[in-house]
């Protein structure tokens, strides 16, 4: 089957076809390290990495490029007063010290590096001969003022607007900089001439005089620079459509490049039904999260949504999501301690299932592909309750597919699993001897003693389970 995708420029579902065969390449807008990574982050990170399974599985070469914007205004106005009682962190290291905290986030949840993960200062001098393609096309213009800025002449490029499907007339002027060469309100800055009252380490020296790059040159800079002048996809959060992404099209379609040949946007994250922003001082980061819940538990709630859809996070999801994924690390447990020895070992090879392969080509259908993943565990448990060791076996191999290609199978190192570790031998040796304590207690017919001990083995977080292949134990619920 095809893949459909969602192109935000044509507002419509399109077969995918990249542009060249078994290869995808995408570039997703990746943070600007002015502040600690929240929520919302790691959602949109999450969904592409999902995305660039998904593409991988299907046997393409995915190269896969996340920028790093560590030169910006915000990065500036954050270092001036990075601890709130105004001391002075110098804007380079305050930006390495929170991209170290996104590095960190990401690889907790288990989200694959990027092929390429560029830092928008080591690629200013290709942000400057972009610049300089685009005035002597007519697109651009340096300020008369010597301020050294350099905009976009918004009016010079008739589809303008094309992206988000709006007229150039309906626009609000550009607040991305200093309006004080413009000859448009509605003319975006491509380069920021230096002021006075910025730090000299954050100025480049330019044809135009010294300065830095405006935001969305970058990315069109560091797209085409690792994925050529046209590549597959062009990924990013809902916000960034306008004017981020809708000036990265116009800049560089106006330069002659073909750029991104589909547009994807994540949707955004609701706190307890709001928008999450710091003025309603409701947002949630991942320091937070992650003292909540395990990794793999926020991983799964965080991708479990529809990507296009707004995530509406509560606390009472993340333990939703624990008992989701106990329920999988058991079943998988279960199968693999009952086929130890015998001839199915092996028999289940890891296939998709048509039905999970169908939800993920269609838009990337996660929430569809989670049903079937937890329906094939349910069918795997009632085959192994009947001694069916064969259909047990196979429904194996497709849960460990699933799990795979979604980056939440319990059993991968990487999430410590204590089935991997001797803690959980010991634990296994006590638990399984209360449970043949408790058996004796019931053949003895002395039923307080086994619900006593099923108690004591509840409060301690684990959860048995009686069936005609005899009980087997959890952790959680």
């Amino acid at each position: 089957m095809t893949v459909r995708l969602y192109d935000s420029k044509a507002q419509a579902l399109r077969d995918f076809v990249p542009l060249r065969e078994g290869h995808v390449g995408m570039y997703v807008c990746g943070p600007t390290v002015q502040s600690s990574p929240h929520i919302g982050h790691l959602r949109s990170a999450l969904v592409y990495d999902i995305m660039r399974r998904w593409f991988a599985y299907r046997g393409n070469e995915v190269t896969f490029v996340r920028n790093v914007t560590d030169i910006d205004d915000k990065i500036l106005a954050a270092s001036e007063d990075f601890d709130g009682d105004g001391k002075v962190e110098e804007w380079w290291a305050l930006a390495y010290r929170v991209e170290l905290e996104f590095t960190a986030a990401y690889n907790l949840l288990g989200i694959l590096a990027p092929t390429y993960e560029p830092r928008a200062t080591a690629s200013v001098h290709q942000m400057q001969q972009l610049i300089g393609r685009l005035i002597e096309l007519g697109h651009a213009y340096p300020a008369p003022d010597g301020s050294g800025d350099v905009y976009f002449d918004t009016d010079s490029w008739p589809a303008y607007g094309e992206l988000t499907r709006q007229s150039r007339e309906n626009m609000e002027a550009a607040a991305d900089a200093d309006p004080r060469g413009k000859r448009d309100p509605r003319d975006f800055a491509l380069w920021k001439g230096h002021k006075d009252t910025e730090p000299a380490s954050a100025s480049w020296a330019s044809p135009w005089g010294g300065g830095r790059p405006g935001w969305h040159i970058e990315c069109s800079a560091m797209a085409t620079r690792y994925l050529g002048p046209e590549f597959d996809i062009h990924g990013g959060g809902l916000d960034l459509r306008f004017p981020h992404h809708e000036n990265e099209l116009a800049q560089s379609t106006a330069a002659g490049d073909g750029y991104a040949r589909y547009w994807v946007h994540n949707g955004l994250v609701n706190v307890g039904g709001q928008k999450m922003s710091k003025s309603l001082g409701n947002s949630v980061y991942a320091s937070e999260l992650l003292e909540l819940a395990s990794p793999l538990a926020v991983r799964y709630v965080l991708g479990a949504a529809h990507y296009r859809s707004t995530l509406d996070y509560s606390p009472t999801s993340l333990a939703e999501a624990e008992a989701a994924v106990d329920r999988i690390r058991s079943f998988l447990t279960r199968v693999e301690r009952r086929l130890a020895g015998t001839r199915y070992v092996g028999v289940g090879s890891p296939l998709i299932p048509d039905a999970f392969a169908a939800a993920m080509n269609d838009d990337l259908g996660v929430p569809q592909a989670l049903a079937v993943l937890h329906d094939t565990v349910r069918a795997g448990n009632q085959a192994l309750d009947a001694e069916d060791l064969h259909e047990a076996a196979v429904l194996h191999g497709q849960v460990v597919a699933m799990v795979e290609v979604l980056g939440i199978d319990p059993r991968d190192p990487h999430w410590d699993a204590p089935e991997a570790g001797p803690a959980f031998s010991a634990l296994d040796t006590l638990v399984t001897r209360l449970i043949e304590d408790r058996q004796a207690a019931r053949d003895a017919r002395d039923f307080a003693a086994a619900d006593r001990i099923r108690a004591e083995l509840a409060a301690a977080g684990i959860t048995i389970e009686d069936s005609q292949t005899g009980t087997h134990w959890s952790l959680g619920s």
